[in-house]
């Protein structure tokens, strides 16, 4: 079985998933990255697929980039521009070829958590 990545974002201001909420992957090489893919959340804060699925998993670093802004912007979570939160990159590698990654993003207007899930 090849590996592949997946994540959900939880808005734990309003305790619910984060629905609408732009996501874009990027390949890091040193000072390059390369944009691999951009989704956005469904209804239960995850995307309709993996975000890099086994067909075209590779090993190496990697960046997840939320669009935390426009989606509290969106939600009426917004404070006095500008946000304290707008962009939130989670810079991660990924080791193991046959592993599944999950990195989901816990969110608020003022803080976020991440951990690598299952």
């Amino acid at each position: 079985m090849a590996g592949y990545l997946t994540t959900h974002v939880l808005d734990t201001a309003r305790g619910c998933p984060a629905a609408g909420l732009r996501i874009v992957l990027f390949r890091l090489s040193g000072d390059a990255r390369a944009q691999i893919t951009e989704m956005t959340s469904n209804a239960d804060g995850r995307t309709d697929s993996p975000i890099f699925p086994a067909e075209d998993f590779e090993t190496g670093s990697y960046e997840l980039v939320f669009h935390a802004g426009d989606y509290l912007r969106a939600s009426g979570q917004a404070s006095a521009e500008p946000l304290f939160l707008d962009q939130v990159p989670i810079r991660f590698g990924m080791a193991d070829p046959q592993a599944h990654y999950h990195v989901p993003l816990l969110l608020s207007p003022y803080g976020y958590s991440t951990y690598r899930g299952s």
